[in-house]
């Protein structure tokens, strides 16, 4: 049962599990995503707007009308959409805040993986400050400018602390503090495209 967090006529809000595509993928086995559960469980002309990683969970944004999904669609492209997410990173940074603006590209001979690349990487930045320091490890909260694919998972790898549990960019020790990638996007906010009314939705890290 996909938990729902808000609704109206226009658009819901969600919460998706780890280990769960946005989007269908290619081939019969990836056909069981989070649109198609939450079409068939309550609401059948729900939309993907945005997406998530397969190993991340968190508040995701539906439109149940083509009006709807035009207008955050365009929210989105004209970074109007505000996101937040925790995670659990390895090891101890030695600040307590940071900005990370490191260019992203693909690692085309390793698909689906991103690389940092000064040269012909496209701008992404990341907000990042720390919550709790754990024995092993330090909870922080990530706040993404930009919307590239895997940009935090990259970008916590390049400050030299990977994600827990992330199965793409953690080392071994990184790998061993979690069975699933510590990544949830824990809150999002926008003004309501079609009433314009401002909406914060949040959902608390499951880990």
């Amino acid at each position: 049962m996909i938990p729902v967090l808000y609704e109206d006529e226009h658009l819901i809000v969600v919460v998706k599990p780890d280990q769960v595509l946005s989007v269908p993928g290619k081939g019969p086995d990836k056909q069981n995503c989070l649109g198609r559960r939450v079409r068939n469980q309550s609401h059948p002309t729900a939309r993907i707007v945005h997406r998530l990683d397969y190993a991340t969970s968190g508040v995701m944004v539906m439109a149940l009308t083509a009006q709807a999904h035009a207008a955050m669609s365009q929210l989105f492209q004209q970074r109007q959409v505000s996101k937040r997410y925790q995670a659990i990173i390895s090891g101890h940074p030695t600040e307590d805040t940071g900005v990370i603006e490191q260019p992203l590209r693909c690692d085309w001979e390793r698909r689906p993986l991103q690389i940092v690349d000064p040269v012909d990487g496209k701008s992404a930045c990341t907000h990042w400050q720390v919550m709790e320091r754990l024995a092993q490890a330090t909870r922080v909260a990530l706040t993404p400018v930009t919307g590239r694919s895997h940009q935090l998972r990259v970008h916590m790898q390049w400050l030299g602390h990977p994600i827990a549990g992330d199965a793409f960019y953690a080392d071994e020790a990184a790998l061993s503090l979690a069975d699933r990638l510590l990544l949830h996007a824990e809150q999002i906010a926008f003004t309501h495209p079609i009433t314009g009314e401002p909406i914060a939705i949040s959902s608390p890290a499951p880990f």
